[in-house]
């Protein structure tokens, strides 16, 4: 619903909050997948993974609910803050909630993803606060499924 207000002596339509936050410019695209061997091993990067109810098939962390999957945007260094799915052309922050369908999956972004204390480690001192806001978020598995590089990423409207 457009809204009437009037600004600098005209009148122009906005669109209110909720409308703005459900409209999105274009689909995004997975550029990378990872899994962790071991607990605080290195993440290896794969071409496609299948996701389970408890998360990505093969990473030992993988566990159903809330966390089971952790996505970021592409626009940082993925390996190094140890996410799942790396995202571009898609704000994920504002997904919150919503249900992100990317090949066959459906995602529901639960959260945000904290960065955990092995930033320090991984950037040396002040990495923690580096990242801070950059961590990315959680979702839980609606439909598993196989996903790849290269899948698109839709959002189902908010809710």
């Amino acid at each position: 619903m457009l809204v009437p207000t009037c600004r600098e002596g005209y009148h122009r339509w906005m669109l209110t909050l909720a409308e703005l936050t459900a409209r999105t410019a274009h689909p995004g695209t997975v550029t990378w997948l990872g899994l962790r061997p071991a607990r605080r091993a290195a993440m290896v990067p794969v071409p496609s993974a299948v996701v389970a109810f408890a998360g990505l098939e093969g990473d030992p962390r993988a566990r159903p609910g809330t966390r089971a999957v952790s996505l970021l945007q592409a626009d940082v260094t993925v390996e190094m803050l140890r996410r799942n799915i790396a995202i571009r052309g898609r704000n994920i922050l504002a997904m919150r909630d919503r249900v992100l369908r990317i090949g066959p999956c459906a995602l529901r972004i639960t959260g945000v993803c904290a960065p955990c204390s092995r930033m320090e480690s991984a950037l040396g001192p002040g990495g923690y606060t580096a990242v801070r806001g950059h961590g990315g978020m959680i979702a839980e598995v609606v439909t598993p499924g196989l996903i790849k590089i290269g899948d698109a990423v839709f959002a189902d409207p908010p809710n």
